[in-house]
């Protein structure tokens, strides 16, 4: 189980708070990635149980297919259970999708979030609503058959008859796998600044709540299998990678950001934390001007928010941590309570209140009604 994090955008989403560079994907920063997974390879054997890899980011698909090959090689080779690559829908064209094919991606997850162009200007999206509608069309004519597809939800501005319009409208396509999140303010990102200025403000949780059951509604009318709060899939089409972090199965994370989960003792205790260097945060210098004048056609709009060199890329930090017999029960809890399968009964201590059994034999869970306040359910029991 691998995780490769692709930390290149071509803008920044008004939301978005994760590690990303506003640059083009660089040679060094490839060769750094393969060199990394060439050198972790008994780490990446270890953890190869579940056999799948996954481009995230960032944007994935601003890489070159070259890229993207060369680094699936050097992870072990092209052929996998499930090998998922996120996507900006303003990336796909028909060439693209098909040599993604070509390399052994089977599966592909798209960001649309919304079909209310209005929307998705607002949330800073290269794309609108037909771009969204002609990359899923380019999807499938290319020949992919797993495509999941992500949707945001709780937004001021985001009444319950423009989300319902954008289900109904994703459902149309059908697509195998759908995420819905609830839209939340990160303090680095844009709306963090927009929130502490005053030019934003939460939607109040009881709308939250109304369009979080207005999703689990229209899915559950379409036929889609509800199996953890965030996630919904056609029967048989979980995310084989995604559902095993919820069962805490070793996995390796590759580059600046990413997160691997190791075995000790042949339990998955040790936590590794990959921090970009210093150079990421510094304040935008000379090499910045200068590494956006020379980037390639396409991604010369790289006036940074967040600033970049040579260096920002490299010689990255790593920290490591032995997680006790009582964090591995938190952590056991916490994931298994998002899902449908639940936890096992003897992990829980003391009051078992707001659970109910679950399908698998032994085990509890929230059901499905309770699952937007399972935070405060899960911070009772652990």
């Amino acid at each position: 189980m691998i995780y490769v994090h692709v930390p290149f955008c071509r803008s920044f989403c008004t939301y978005c708070d994760f590690y990303s560079e506003r640059a083009c994907p660089t040679q060094r920063w490839l060769d750094e990635v393969c060199a990394e997974a060439r050198a972790r390879k008994d780490e990446i054997a270890a953890a190869a149980a579940v056999d799948t890899l996954y481009f995230g980011g960032g944007t994935p698909s601003v890489l070159p297919l070259e890229f993207i090959g060369r680094i699936a090689d050097a992870c072990g080779g092209r052929s996998y259970r499930e090998w998922t690559v996120e996507v900006n829908p303003d990336d796909i064209t028909p060439e693209y999708a098909a040599g993604l094919r070509a390399l052994g991606v089977n599966r592909v997850s798209m960001g649309v979030q919304s079909l209310d162009d209005g929307m998705l200007r607002w949330m800073n999206r290269r794309h609108d609503s037909d771009g969204a509608r002609r990359a899923f069309r380019q999807l499938r004519e290319a020949g992919f058959d797993n495509v999941s597809v992500d949707v945001i939800f709780g937004v001021d501005g985001m009444d319950s008859r423009m989300l319902e319009a954008t289900v109904r409208g994703i459902l149309d396509w059908r697509p195998e796998h759908i995420s819905a999140y609830q839209l939340s303010v990160e303090e680095g990102s844009a709306l963090g600044r927009m929130s502490r200025e005053g030019r934003y403000s939460d939607l109040p949780d009881e709308e939250c709540s109304a369009q979080y059951y207005l999703v689990c509604r229209l899915l559950a009318e379409a036929g889609y299998e509800h199996y953890e709060i965030s996630n919904w899939a056609l029967p048989g089409r979980r995310a084989v990678h995604n559902s095993a972090y919820w069962t805490r199965a070793p996995y390796v994370g590759l580059g600046p950001g990413a997160h691997s989960l190791g075995l000790m003792d042949s339990r998955p205790q040790t936590r590794t934390a990959q921090t970009p260097g210093q150079a990421a945060k510094t304040a935008e210098t000379a090499s910045d001007v200068t590494a956006a004048a020379a980037a390639p056609a396409g991604c010369r709009s790289a006036a940074n928010r967040r600033s970049w060199n040579s260096e920002a890329l490299s010689g990255w930090t790593v920290s490591r941590e032995v997680l006790s017999e009582a964090e591995i029960r938190e952590e056991q809890i916490m994931l298994g309570l998002r899902t449908e399968d639940g936890v096992r009964a003897e992990l829980l201590q003391g009051s078992r209140e707001g659970l109910v059994p679950a399908a698998v034999p032994g085990c509890l869970r929230i059901p499905e009604e309770r699952w937007f306040v399972a935070d405060d359910i899960i911070s009772g029991l652990i």
